[in-house]
C-alpha cells in the first residue's frame, strides 16, 4: 500500500470513528468535500499544511495520519 492509500485509508477510519460524513469533517478541516473524497481514495497528493489542517480537525497527530 502506498502512502497515499494509507493516508486515505487513516482518514475514513478516524472521520468514521467520528462519526462524521465527508462533508462534515470538510467543514471542521476548512477543505471542500470533494477534495476529501478525492484523499481518501487516494486519488490526490496534498500538501504538509492540507496533512496538518487534517489532524487538527480530528484531533491526532499528523504523523498518526501516515502509519
Amino acid at each position: 500500500m502506498d502512502i497515499q492509500q494509507r493516508l486515505g485509508k487513516n482518514l475514513r477510519k478516524l472521520r468514521k470513528a467520528k462519526g462524521w460524513s465527508q462533508e462534515e469533517f470538510a467543514f471542521e478541516a476548512g477543505i471542500h468535500r470533494t477534495y476529501i473524497s478525492d484523499l481518501e481514495r487516494g486519488a490526490r497528493n496534498p500538501t504538509i499544511t492540507v496533512v496538518e489542517k487534517l489532524a487538527q480537525a480530528l484531533d491526532v497527530k499528523a504523523g498518526e495520519l501516515l502509519d
